[in-house]
């Protein structure tokens, strides 16, 4: 289903990465000997502290939340940092609809970036999701 979500025509990529950190935050983050996915498991006002305060909480808390959701299959770094961007969480994207998203993702940037095609790949996508989760809990 993924390779599907990703060709089809005149959607954005939503599998695509792309760099999201600052080059301060990546050499922070090495310096703390802390690899990207263990972000994941962190609390903002954690990686804050650990940071000596060159990470802010609400900086910590979006960088956290952009991995959280780049986790999910089939969307890549690029789009969960739009989406967390836009204000919205891993919960609102595994519960509202594609068009809701969608919507609330033009709204923030002002423009349709995410357009009709992408809709319709990301309610592909967030199909995907919920068997993805019932398998990890057999």
């Amino acid at each position: 289903m993924t390779a599907k979500v990703q060709t089809l025509p005149g959607a954005l990529p939503l599998h695509e990465d792309r760099d999201f950190l600052r080059e301060s935050e990546w050499i922070i983050l090495k310096l703390l000997c802390r690899p990207l996915d263990s972000l994941a498991e962190s609390t903002a006002e954690e990686l804050s502290s650990a940071s000596g305060g060159q990470l802010s909480i609400a900086r910590c808390a979006e960088l956290i939340a952009i991995v959280r959701l780049h986790r999910l299959p089939g969307l890549g770094s690029w789009v969960a940092r739009l989406l967390v961007e836009a204000g919205l969480s891993e919960h609102d994207i595994c519960s509202l609809s594609a068009e809701n998203i969608s919507e609330h993702v033009n709204q923030h940037t002002g423009y349709a970036i995410f357009n009709p095609a992408t809709t319709r790949a990301l309610a592909d996508l967030q199909q995907t999701w919920p068997q993805k989760n019932q398998q990890e809990n057999a």
